[in-house]
């Protein structure tokens, strides 16, 4: 498992399977995802199956916050498309619990990736794809300082409108500046 202060990491179970579902079948929760339609718990226990045949570095790691004297799940994260030659990799991230929204977690989820994906994964550069519309997302990936690098204008259509897709990223190097100034 990977630990923060409020937050851990750890591999995804067949018990989170209902949580993902009811999370991927929210509009809310959906709105800035790449899923557009409704999916089936049938759907959702494929992909849990095939998570087992994935690479072990782009497995995807739920999401919990401490709870009492236990952990509460809120979500799912994960690298993938990792780029071996080129030591790139993508992250996705899904808070699904709403009632934990704007409270910092995905900020440190981030920042926990960022560290996995350095200093263990051994990656240069960590990148994502935020929608323009999700303000929230940007914010929480600017404090875990990615860095805007590009958009693709009117990438994507969602609810009846077209919206930008922003690249940012981090590189070994700004992450190994930033951990030497602590």
């Amino acid at each position: 498992m990977i630990y923060g202060k409020r937050v851990r990491l750890r591999g995804v179970e067949k018990t989170d399977v209902p949580k993902f579902y009811e999370w991927i079948n929210d509009p809310e929760v959906i709105e800035n995802l790449a899923m557009y339609l409704p999916m089936s718990m049938s759907d959702e226990e494929k992909w849990f199956e095939g998570v087992g045949s994935r690479d072990q570095h782009e497995k995807p790691l739920a999401i919990e916050v401490k709870e009492g004297k236990g952990w509460k799940l809120i979500g799912n994260c994960g690298f993938f498309n990792i780029e071996w030659t080129h030591r790139v990799g993508e992250l996705g991230i899904m808070i699904g619990d709403k009632t934990v929204w704007n409270k910092g977690y995905g900020t440190e989820t981030m920042e926990l990736l960022l560290k996995h994906g350095f200093e263990t994964l051994n990656l240069h550069r960590i990148f994502l794809r935020v929608y323009s519309t999700n303000p929230r997302a940007i914010r929480a990936y600017e404090k875990a300082r990615f860095v805007h690098e590009g958009t693709m204008r009117e990438a994507v259509y969602k609810n009846g409108k077209y919206a930008d897709i922003h690249f940012m990223s981090v590189l070994r190097s700004e992450w190994n500046a930033r951990s030497e100034g602590k």
